[in-house]
């Protein structure tokens, strides 16, 4: 059996007594300056690491909240019940619940099991859990008692935060050694999660600042955290960001779900980094109160699923107009995207196909897929814009959105609340806080527009990001674009049109590969049914082989 740093304590062996009570070791920060040197010549830039396991948090802590939750939970009740849960829907669990083979406490027990499993192995870990809730199996057991037959099917599921989304019983950090110790109330998607019946089980790493820190520096690193890893290629292939734990730990099958964020390919790029499907909605539809911002006029967060069923699941749950933010007024609530997904086809459906993205030989063959199950592609030339503006947009948002932020959620012994005073706090101890430095965010105060300026900017961005698209859409017809990974994500991001990416396949190296459909905005709906058919047609996605 692989060595998973456990120590199996035997108790007495009686059917009535508990079962064998599970020890978990102490984790030991070990010198990685062999994993480094080896990464060092990598041929991505981008995964020369400078560290991995995290300067400033200690992994025994999140130990600390799993170990009474799993001590009477056993390798064998791990094994048994591995069937049922491993790379499973959200449906077909619960479908094992309702026939008695599977209780909620134990499914919450499995997941916290499993990424013990993993993430006290310092040859396998990801890296992409931050902290844990503490009282989720207690919650479980209350989901078991209090069932009624007429729960939300996100009821007693698992799902993990990225975490730079508010939740009261543990830190939101955004992966910043400022925020650490950041306690703040529930965001409102969080709320929303609880109401439906589900069970926050943790916090996942990100790239800082939702990527927003450092220039050239790795996807998935945050001082918090340390440095994700991509369970498809641990120090092989980058993770994706900035929701880059949300990505490895569905990936790696850590829970049910996850949430991401995306302000221009957050969710789309680690979803597609590590072959899952992922959904950036239409900028409005979902609160982002109560979550670390980067850019009110992109931000938004979004499911991450193994599935597109359960991708619904979770889009669903998350809806409703949030007085706190005004982008959502009119936002549909109680949409159950799941119940008719089943009438998605592709036939007749008339996609949008990249001539730029044709030499890629994964995107033509799901291309001809398409079309064998009677979709319609149509090549067409890209329309080129500029993204002239682009970073001044984000810097200026986030001089306005994060100090905002700050004042209203951080801790009142988090007294800095500007970009100006956060910068100066980094260059203490830079080693540990800013070990790739802070150009990306030191450049927001490069940046000074006027009200007016603002507003102009937006407007001009958008009607670039729209007429990228409905060049071509209208012209032909469209129904949705067809793009590889998060290639498209900043035209869709300036034209708030909502994308989906769906796993499509591996390179000859193992490194997964997303298509992404991008429609109208508020065509949620539809991406999933379209996204739907075609992932029961193709069932391209694997579990990675170090990961069973």
């Amino acid at each position: 059996m692989k060595n998973i740093y456990f120590l199996i304590a035997l108790l007495c062996a009686c059917q009535q007594e508990p079962k064998p009570e599970t020890i978990i070791q102490p984790w030991v920060a070990y010198d990685e300056s062999k994993e480094l040197a080896e990464n060092a010549n990598h041929e991505s830039e981008k995964m020369r690491f400078k560290l991995i396991q995290s300067r400033i948090s200690d992994k025994n802590k999140l130990w600390e909240d799993i170990a009474d939750q799993i001590k009477f939970f056993s390798e064998e009740d791990y094994q048994t019940l591995s069937s049922l849960i491993l790379e499973q829907s959200i449906p077909t669990i619960q479908r094992h619940i309702e026939e008695g083979d599977l209780t909620y406490e134990k499914l919450v027990q499995w997941y916290l099991y499993r990424i013990v499993r993993y993430e006290n192995d310092s040859s396998q870990y990801l890296n992409n859990i931050t902290a844990i809730n503490p009282n989720a199996v207690k919650e479980a057991q209350k989901k078991d008692e209090n069932r009624s037959g007429q729960e939300h099917p996100l009821y007693g599921m698992p799902v993990l935060l990225k975490d730079n989304v508010n939740f009261g019983g543990m830190p939101t950090t955004a992966g910043t050694h400022l925020l650490r110790n950041n306690i703040a109330e529930d965001a409102f998607i969080v709320d929303k999660i609880q109401e439906k019946g589900g069970i926050i089980l943790g916090k996942t790493n990100l790239s800082e600042w939702a990527n927003y820190l450092c220039l050239d520096c790795p996807n998935g690193y945050s001082a918090v955290g340390g440095q994700t890893l991509n369970p498809y290629g641990r120090k092989v292939f980058d993770t994706g960001g900035s929701s880059s734990g949300s990505g490895s730990s569905i990936a790696a099958n850590y829970a049910v779900a996850a949430i991401g964020t995306e302000t221009s390919g957050s969710i789309l790029s680690p979803s597609s980094s590590n072959s899952i499907v992922g959904l950036k909605p239409t900028t409005g539809l979902l609160s982002r109160e109560g979550i670390v911002p980067l850019s009110s006029t992109l931000d938004t967060p979004g499911p991450m699923t193994k599935s597109v069923i359960d991708n619904a699941i979770l889009l669903s749950a998350l809806t409703g107009e949030d007085q706190n933010d005004s982008a959502t007024k009119g936002s549909p609530t109680n949409v159950t995207y799941w119940e008719d997904l089943e009438s998605g086809s592709l036939e007749g459906v008339r996609v949008g196909v990249n001539k730029s993205f044709m030499d890629d030989s994964i995107y033509q063959e799901n291309i001809d897929k398409i079309e064998s199950l009677g979709g319609i592609a149509i090549e067409f030339e890209p329309k080129q814009i500029d993204f002239d503006g682009f970073v001044d947009l984000l810097n200026a948002d986030m001089k306005i959105d994060l100090p905002n932020y700050l004042k209203k959620h951080a801790n009142e012994e988090i007294t800095l609340r500007s970009v100006a005073g956060i910068v100066d706090y980094n260059q203490t101890d830079s080693l540990d806080k800013i070990p790739y430095g802070q150009g990306r965010f030191a450049g927001i105060l490069d940046t000074d527009l006027s009200k007016e300026e603002l507003t102009q900017l937006r407007e001009n961005l958008r009607e670039k990001g729209v007429s990228f698209f409905e060049e071509a859409m209208s012209k032909h017809k469209l129904d949705f674009i067809l793009s590889i990974n998060n290639w498209n994500a900043g035209h869709a991001a300036m034209a708030n049109y909502p994308c989906i990416t769906v796993p499509m396949g591996y390179r000859a190296d193992g490194q997964p590969v997303g298509i992404t459909f991008i429609s109208r905005p508020f065509e949620e709906g539809k991406l999933l049914r379209v996204g739907y058919a075609f992932e029961q047609a193709t069932k391209a996605r694997r579990l990675p082989q170090d990961y069973q």
